[in-house]
């Protein structure tokens, strides 16, 4: 089994790809360096790797986001369902008290439903409610488990071994995570893993 290298400036991109860090690997790393530490596990993840393709401490500067036009209180205004969403929507205790008044206790904000928001400046909250009920319909619908983001590997790599093997214990689970993530490549659990076992 290939040994995981120790994460320095001398390491490759290829090996700093390929291979699974901690958060906290990330974090001390960017610290040694002098790179900013904020952001999330993928940010911080990005920012080395253009670090060590450039030798430039500076990522990209991302795009300045455009600037809202709607002067609209989000946390203020009385909302009705003909209320059209503006460029400054926001997901307020306002908003939430106004869904939960016309959809019932069982609102939640969810991902796909916020992304909905943002997407649809210029609809009313008629139509964010009818959104809100298909997106659930939907989700009833769809039998898959929920998605989990990319940067929970551990919670998919579990998820996938508990899916795949239902009279195991977590601990076994566990084990070949720790097992996976030393090794170059993706973190992406496989029935195969299993043949781990027999070699520890």
């Amino acid at each position: 089994m290939e040994q995981r290298p120790n994460l320095t400036k001398d390491i490759s991109l290829k090996d700093f790809q390929d291979f699974y860090w901690l958060k906290e690997e990330l974090m001390a790393f960017c610290r040694a360096e002098g790179l900013r530490t904020s952001g999330g596990k993928i940010e911080i993840a990005q920012r080395i790797a253009h670090y060590l393709q450039t030798g430039e401490k500076k990522s990209p500067k991302l795009a300045v986001k455009a600037k809202t036009s709607s002067k609209f209180d989000w946390n203020k205004e009385a909302l009705t369902l003909e209320t059209v969403i503006t460029d400054n929507y926001k997901n307020s205790e306002n908003v939430r008290a106004f869904f939960e008044q016309q959809i019932g206790k069982g609102f939640k904000f969810n991902v796909k439903f916020m992304n909905w928001m943002k997407a649809n400046v210029g609809e009313t909250l008629q139509a964010a409610i009818d959104a809100w009920k298909r997106l659930e319909e939907e989700k009833k619908a769809n039998k898959q488990p929920k998605e989990i983001a990319p940067q929970f590997e551990y919670n998919r790599y579990l998820r996938d071994f508990m899916a795949d093997n239902p009279n195991a214990d977590r601990a076994t689970g566990i084990k070949l995570w720790k097992i996976k993530r030393s090794m170059r490549g993706d973190n992406v659990y496989r029935k195969s893993d299993l043949e781990w076992l027999n070699k520890t």
